[in-house]
């Protein structure tokens, strides 16, 4: 009979990968929130009102390809194009309540630009603030628009 030899195995000490706690995109959550709000108060504005989706982590062919079709870093969160109180629209920066991040060197430079060509650009610090920046903009008269 062959005797089989164990011979002992180094084992490598099992170390735990520390856990990191799922981010949370609180500012995402907030202006959804945001959205449905207006969708059940104002429809008539959530028919027009839209989302800039040129923020966030992309893959670098991808932000690459958005680059040349046009994405712009700095461009508002929400654009509402209603012509309000001499206004041509409104777009909205939108930063969470909780933890908001800072409004960036390029974010203040396009809300500038826009505010300088007639548009009311403003930053919102979530949900509520937002709100009231909208129902305020709506009680402006309509821009008429002489043709």
């Amino acid at each position: 009979m062959n005797d089989i030899l164990l011979t002992p195995v180094a084992m490598k000490q099992f170390k735990q990968k520390p856990v990191r706690a799922k981010s949370v995109d609180r500012e995402g959550q907030e202006q959804a929130a945001l959205l449905s709000e207006i969708e059940l108060r104002y429809p008539q504005v959530f028919e027009l009102i839209y989302h800039v989706p040129n923020g966030g982590h992309r893959h670098k062919l991808v932000a690459l390809k958005l680059k040349q079709q046009g994405v712009k870093a700095g461009v508002p969160d929400l654009v509402l194009p209603m012509a309000r109180g001499g206004y041509f629209g409104l777009y909205i920066e939108f930063k969470a309540t909780i933890d908001p991040a800072a409004v960036s060197a390029s974010q203040a430079a396009c809300i500038r630009r826009l505010n300088d060509q007639g548009y009311l650009a403003v930053v919102c610090r979530g949900h509520f603030d937002a709100m009231e920046q909208i129902r305020a903009y709506l009680r402006l008269a309509p821009t008429v628009v002489a043709a």
